[in-house]
């Protein structure tokens, strides 16, 4: 089957590999240039939307792909999306006989024969501004122990996608979260896909009461769903990326109880450092609870993991593995994930998604600065919300604010009085007392230096003792660091405020 066969099937993938870090909703506007770099190279592959438009229309030089187009999902329209008609081709006109064709020549000027087509059908895309809320549920299901459910979810996202603002948010919730779950009262947010499921919710089982949750808790109405089982993720990546994803590694991980497929345990471990790891690896890593922070670290892994296969979908390897896997991983995942969005949906997704920018999307965990720990009526521990803090941390992650002036940001941080604290990760000495003079040249006031428990330590990074996001945004900008160098954290080293880790990039930084 050639390339243009495969890629007919290439937007049936987008909910599944959306689980995989968005990857093949971002795929499909960029794989067009790599088509073009591609065909340069010698390669045969069909662009795209041509592709895709021949195999809607079913009339298609490459007859696999007429093929696939007829036994593929239709494309069923909703009142979210809109699609031109199909195209009607109108005949080319006849070629004139040979005779009559050398006669012309010798006595005019050729005339070119002319082909009359219709306008191309153009695919789906969004014409409704809001965004839309998907729910992303991965169920803890071994296969390999042939279970059938139903299935608490060992994972919970929730993806906003703002059409008008061109922006993604990306929301965890922890699976210990206490919250009310409609028409059962109290409990842990991941049984709400077992009671669903269990009892045949009305209006989709499982995933449909746990949308149900999510809008009753926290004010959010989630309009789609993909639950899928661990055996989707592990698919796509052994499928998309046969190498391996880079992952970033940060701290020593050491599980000796990590669960395998037949309820047993293996013994795990992740050296700090960056690394290729394949599907196994990655899924271990992504699950695993046993480092300082619990669960709220997984969450924060996950979603590292998900932006990491999304980065090597992205790449040129990536998207070539995409483009030629996409009919076999369809055939693969079949059974293996349940969804209440359409292909055309997910076509209309891919071309809005091409159009935002890495820098656009922004993650974001429910963990102990949003939480309290305790104990339930039986004696349960459990994860009590902070409904307040929660709603607030939902607003700035699905609808950030416009670019604030430095001295915005400075009045809102100077309004936190947050303590101000330095230490040392490095064997410079004198770095911390350097950064606090540093500091207060720039108007911000230092309450403590210290050296910091390593002294091996790369890059700075900023750390929230508490709900001190503006003082964090300000020292950051200050020091000319990425938004991704701030960290909360609850260790212990301060009791509140804001710690500026020195690394070895520090000199530069306070030298100009």
């Amino acid at each position: 089957m050639s390339k243009s066969g495969c890629l007919a099937m290439i937007f049936g993938l987008g909910a599944l590999a959306v689980v995989t870090g968005l990857c093949s909703f971002t795929s499909f506007s960029l794989s067009q240039q790599t088509v073009i770099d591609m065909n340069a190279s010698g390669f045969r592959v069909d662009d795209p939307l041509i592709t895709l438009r021949c195999a809607i229309v079913g009339q298609c030089e490459d007859e696999s792909l007429v093929e696939a187009s007829r036994n593929g999902p239709l494309l069923v329209l909703t009142s979210l999306f809109t699609a031109v008609p199909t195209a009607t081709v109108v005949a080319d006109t006849p070629a004139p006989p040979a005779e009559a064709t050398a006669e012309a020549t010798a006595s005019t000027a050729p005339v070119a024969a002319t082909a009359t087509t219709a306008p191309e059908p153009e695919l789906p895309r969004i014409t409704d501004p809001r965004a839309l809320n998907i729910l992303l549920l991965g169920i803890d299901q071994r296969s390999a122990a042939d279970e059938q459910g139903p299935f608490r979810t060992d994972t919970m996202i929730l993806l906003n996608i703002n059409p008008a603002r061109q922006t993604v948010g990306v929301l965890s919730f922890p699976r210990d979260l206490w919250v009310e779950i409609p028409s059962y009262g109290p409990g842990r947010i991941n049984t709400a896909n077992f009671l669903g499921d269990s009892d045949a919710y009305p209006g989709g089982g499982g995933p449909a009461l746990a949308m149900d949750t999510i809008a009753e808790n926290f004010g959010v109405r989630v309009e789609k769903y993909l639950l899928v089982n661990f055996d989707v993720f592990t698919t796509v990546v052994d499928m998309l990326a046969p190498a391996g994803v880079l992952v970033n590694v940060t701290e020593f991980i050491d599980d000796p109880t990590y669960p395998d497929d037949y309820y047993g345990t293996i013994h795990v471990t992740f050296e700090p450092g960056e690394q290729r790891m394949d599907a196994e690896t990655l899924l271990q890593y992504a699950r695993t609870r046993r480092s300082q922070g619990g669960d709220f670290d997984r969450a924060l892994r996950q979603q590292q993991v998900l932006d990491a296969v999304r980065a090597e979908v992205l790449s040129a390897g990536g998207i070539v593995n995409f483009i030629t896997q996409a009919i076999p991983l369809w055939q693969e995942l079949q059974g293996n994930y349940r969804s209440n969005l359409e292909l055309n949906e997910i076509i209309a997704l891919g071309r809005l998604m091409g159009n935002i920018k890495r820098e656009d999307i922004r993650y974001s965990v429910i963990d102990n600065f949003y939480t309290s720990l305790g104990k339930t009526a039986n004696g349960e521990d459990v994860l009590f919300p902070d409904y307040i803090a929660i709603r607030d941390l939902i607003m700035r992650t699905f609808y950030p604010q416009t670019q604030l002036t430095s001295a915005e940001i400075r009045a809102r941080a100077e309004a936190e009085a947050a303590q101000v604290f330095v230490y040392n990760g490095t064997s410079v000495a004198g770095l911390a007392g350097d950064t606090r003079e540093w500091l207060l040249a720039q108007g911000l006031g230092v309450n403590g230096i210290n050296n910091d428990v390593t002294r091996h330590r790369q890059q700075t990074e900023i750390r929230q003792y508490g709900r001190y996001n503006w003082t964090a945004q300000y020292i950051a900008q200050l020091m000319g660091l990425p938004e991704d160098r701030i960290k909360r954290s609850a260790d212990g080293v301060i009791a509140e405020g804001v710690l500026v880790a020195l690394g070895a990039d520090a000199p530069a930084i306070i030298g100009g």
